[in-house]
């Protein structure tokens, strides 16, 4: 190793010179100068790829995608489904995509399906609870919710959970809540009116009806709740804040006549033909919509919803109504004509009277008197 002794500043020229190249032995040779062309490249890559690399790159000093990470996490929930059937599948795809955290929970074993979708599967109700949920949406059949709803472990999860049903009876669901679940819990019934098949390609414009029932007044529970309306407002859904009782007497109305219509025509076994009309083929829709629902569903409008059998008795009257307004108007004498002689051989009975519209419900039937009757037969051979 080659050291020097004395200190530079008082060495002679010549001696420095001798030291400067004996050093200069030991150090490897530069290498050979680039052409002038190849230099610039180099020189212009060098500095684009470390461009890249400071721009492009998340680094851990990087504030902007922190503030964004926590803003996307502020508008998401952690929502655990319980009954992870076909309308629980359904509703947890586009929860998923919105960026929610799910866990589900079912009697049947929906694990494969549930890692396909993005889901957290617990098939152990206590597990799923310990893991303190935000929101427990409940997506059971109306006749199981009761039986559910108590073997669920409260005493797992945090007082303040938000719990959520979308049941088609919004009454029972109601009370359901109010008689089970502590005063600390939150309640939210809603009913989303649409199914995995009328809202299979989108929610736009279909009807979501919520009671906030029982919210807390802080800050962090009312924006939770809100947070959660805002997943199906943000699909497109026309959002209709009504009571349960205000629910159930539309839904009578419109859902529990629609099922009952669209199974009365699947009874008919209603088939497609080639000189189908717009009004047959809604018919058709009407069927395969309803008949993809479980009869349970079906049982449970009735049963569960109590102005459901108003409307049956209503439904049943009509259609007696209609029956006999249509055969009195088939005079005998008409009859005859059209039909000769077979008809007398089959022995048709007399024309019954005519109906008038239909009574309000409870009121029975209101036939004509019959003189009224028979000055309408008169009239009618003249």
């Amino acid at each position: 190793m080659l050291t020097i002794s004395p200190p530079i500043s008082r060495l002679s020229n010549l001696s420095v010179c001798h030291h400067l190249h004996s050093i200069s032995r030991l150090l490897p040779p530069p290498p050979p100068p680039l052409p002038s062309n190849q230099r610039n490249s180099k020189t212009l890559r060098l500095h684009r790829n470390f461009q890249i690399s400071a721009i492009d790159a998340a680094q851990p000093f990087d504030y902007e995608s922190k503030i964004s990470d926590r803003i996307a996490k502020s508008k998401t929930l952690k929502i655990a489904i319980v009954g992870f059937g076909n309308f629980g599948q359904f509703l947890a795809k586009t929860l998923v995509r919105q960026g929610h955290s799910v866990l589900a929970h079912s009697r049947t074993d929906y694990s494969a399906a549930a890692a396909e979708i993005g889901v957290s599967f617990y098939s152990n109700a206590d597990d799923l609870c310990e893991e303190h949920p935000e929101v427990i949406l409940l997506c059971t059949s109306i006749l199981s919710t009761d039986k559910v709803l108590r073997s669920l472990p409260l005493q797992r999860l945090k007082r303040s959970t938000l719990f959520v049903d979308v049941l088609s009876v919004k009454e029972f669901a109601k009370d359901l809540f109010l008689q089970i679940l502590p005063l600390d819990f939150d309640i939210l019934c809603t009913h989303p009116m649409f199914g995995p098949e009328s809202g299979k390609n989108s929610w736009k414009d279909l009807p979501f009806v919520y009671d906030k029932v029982r919210i807390g007044s802080d800050k962090a529970r009312v924006s939770r709740c809100e947070k959660f309306l805002d997943s199906f407002a943000r699909e497109g859904c026309v959002m209709k804040e009504m009571t349960c009782a205000e629910h159930d007497q539309h839904a009578a109305e419109s859902q529990f006549i629609t099922h009952t219509v669209g199974r009365v025509l699947e009874k008919l076994n209603l088939d497609s033909t080639p000189i189908n009309t717009k009004g047959y083929e809604r018919l058709l829709d009407l069927v395969e919509n309803t008949s993809s629902d479980s009869f349970e569903l079906y049982y449970g409008l009735f049963m569960y919803n109590k102005n459901a059998m108003e409307q049956l008795e209503r439904l049943d009257l009509a259609f007696e109504s209609l029956k006999k307004e249509l055969f009195g108007h088939l005079h005998d004498v008409l009859r005859k004509q059209l039909f000769g002689t077979r008809e007398r051989s089959l022995g048709v009975l007399q024309r019954p009277p005519a109906l008038s519209k239909l009574p309000a419900n409870g009121s029975g039937l209101a036939l004509l008197p019959q003189s009224e009757s028979e000055s309408q037969s008169d009239s009618a051979t003249s």
